[in-house]
């Protein structure tokens, strides 16, 4: 008789496979194409993968690929590695990825990690590797944004990732804890989660089409340390992680999923911001704010991490700039559970969230088909980074600005402040 766990194990795998992929009988599929700080799927998840596994063939897949990875290797490296080795990539792991993705076929990508996983190593080593990350990942990403491929990215529990979320209860109970949240918030409980799923979906679709139907040119986020006008591009598209490919599968960018998002102008951000949860990186960025002006950051401050900050902004061009603007209502089920996930996918669906770099191009009307100075020319951004940080809370207010300077209210306390 299966356990309470192994049950909702299954189920998860069903939703993903089918909800999140959306895969088609027919496709291949690879699970664990790289995304930085990741080579591939931790060794840890292979029950979970031979659910998916065995989910997919039953849909009809025409064959099933693994690209696996173990931490410890990453670490090793770190220690002993030579100074000057650390651009080394595995080029064949991306390369496969990007044939899988031109091909239309499905990609799953693992967005769990170890936080601490780059934590006590020499930084200029580790730098030096997300570079490498970045620079092979890129091309991926900018097909993930032309939506070639149904790709999901999912958040399954991983042993150190349970330690630095829930330090505070045994250690022999933070998986297992980990997985039970992990199953609230993907609706695995519920009764038909398949269902819930695409009634969410619905209501997301909802809200992107009332703000596509206003077409505002500028937001207003007012909060405690936020007051931030943010200019939106002409022909900007609000856009929930509901997607469909250029062959014509729709499918769930991000599993889960509860914000809409769109497109910032590059060079119309003007105010302060202040993040309201920890970002990731290759150590931890607390308690930070940003200042605008014509769409660049000009002051970064931030009581830890401040150095690793400064480099971020100065990575490239488009680095110090945003590419995404996304609303997340604050009573989101990821905000409810109280926590700090230290996981990007997470944390910014439990919060309204900027990013900084390279834009969606998605979110602009003929985005996918525009070359980068096509996409500059209209306002989008072009970088080398992608690095959402989050700035909701029950205190944010939000408000959209109609072109005859008409301002509406869109979000109050946190709170979506219209009906769909």
């Amino acid at each position: 008789m299966p356990s309470e766990f192994e049950k909702n194990l299954e189920k998860y795998a069903e939703v993903i496979v089918e909800v999140g992929l959306n895969l088609q009988p027919g496709q291949r599929l690879l699970i664990g194409a790289p995304g930085p700080p990741l080579y591939g799927t931790p060794i840890e998840l292979a029950p979970l993968i031979r659910l998916i596994t065995a989910k997919a063939y039953q849909i009809g897949a025409r064959f099933v690929d693994v690209m696996w990875e173990d931490e410890q290797l990453h670490h090793i490296r770190f220690r002993h590695a030579t100074q000057d080795s650390f651009e080394e990539f595995p080029s064949w792991r991306s390369d496969e990825a990007i044939k899988i993705a031109k091909a239309g076929d499905a990609i799953i990508m693992i967005a769990s990690e170890n936080p601490n996983l780059l934590n006590g190593h020499d930084t200029k080593r580790t730098s030096k590797f997300l570079d490498a990350c970045w620079k092979y990942y890129k091309p991926l990403m900018d097909l993930r944004h032309k939506k070639m491929m149904n790709c999901t990215l999912i958040t399954p529990a991983l042993d150190r990732w349970a330690d630095k979320v829930l330090p505070d209860i045994p250690l022999n109970q933070r998986k297992e804890k980990l997985w039970d949240i992990i199953f609230d918030i993907c609706r695995v409980k519920q009764k038909d989660p398949v269902s819930a799923w695409r009634e969410h979906i619905k209501q997301l679709v909802a809200r992107s089409n009332y703000l596509n139907q206003k077409q505002y040119i500028a937001l207003k986020f007012v909060a405690p340390g936020t007051d931030l006008t943010i200019g939106l591009p002409l022909g900007h598209i609000w856009q929930s992680a509901h997607l469909t490919t250029q062959n014509g599968i729709s499918f769930l960018a991000n599993f889960p999923s509860e914000e809409i998002c769109t497109i910032p102008h590059k060079d119309k951000v003007d105010g302060i911001v202040r993040a309201t949860k920890s970002r990731a990186a290759e150590v931890m960025i607390e308690d930070f704010s940003l200042t605008f002006s014509e769409g660049r950051v000009i002051k970064a401050i931030a009581k830890k991490g401040e150095e690793i900050l400064h480099e971020k902004l100065k990575k490239d061009m488009g680095a110090s700039r945003l590419g995404e603007v996304a609303l997340v209502p604050h009573s989101s089920s990821i905000s409810q559970s109280g926590l700090i996930f230290y996981n990007v996918l997470l944390d910014e669906n439990a919060s309204c969230h900027l990013a900084l770099g390279q834009c969606l191009r998605f979110c602009m009307k003929d985005g996918e088909k525009m070359s980068d100075d096509e996409i500059l020319t209209v306002g989008g951004n072009i970088s080398g980074i992608h690095a959402d940080f989050m700035i909701g809370s029950g205190e944010m207010n939000v408000n959209g600005v109609l072109e005859d300077g008409t301002v509406e209210p869109i979000m109050r306390k946190g709170e979506w402040a219209f009906n769909v």
